[in-house]
């Protein structure tokens, strides 16, 4: 009977302090997200769903609309760190986010934080660019070899 309790209590314990662990996790998780600008990413996403859904349910008043961004926009970050965290703490300990968080922390990181959206958008446009030319390279090469008509 002792052994069934101490094992039971041994299990709360080691059941809350994974608790712990994983909610001062999460937290971790929630600010890095907030000082590497993707949290304002991501409330920009949700934005441009909501957007989507009205054009193509015009007949909705616009009240609805509101009203549905305001909830969204009030925990869906809370909501999407839920279903991070289990990924991220495949990959990186709480020590690595406080790391990234420092970072971001610094000027270099908060310029970099602003600037991301930026790079993002100009990358694509070269990555598109730089698969054109990819495929044109490709296109020659065949025609070259003779495997597709000139």
């Amino acid at each position: 009977m002792k052994k069934i309790v101490l094992s039971l209590i041994l299990a709360l314990i080691t059941a809350l302090s994974f608790s712990q662990e994983s909610s001062t996790y999460k937290s971790s998780l929630k600010k890095m997200i907030q000082v590497s600008g993707s949290e304002l990413a991501y409330s920009g996403i949700v934005n441009q769903m909501i957007s989507m859904f009205k054009q193509q349910q015009s007949n909705v008043p616009v009240e609805f609309w509101d009203e549905f961004a305001a909830e969204m926009n009030k925990d869906a970050v809370g909501q999407l760190v839920d279903m991070l965290t289990p990924i991220y703490q495949k990959h990186l300990t709480e020590a690595d986010l406080q790391s990234v968080i420092s970072f971001y922390e610094t000027p270099a990181g908060r310029k970099f934080a602003e600037k991301t959206p930026l790079i993002t958008q100009e990358s694509m446009l070269a990555g598109q660019e730089w698969g054109k030319q990819i495929g044109e390279r490709v296109m020659e090469k065949l025609r070259a070899k003779g495997y597709i008509n000139k």
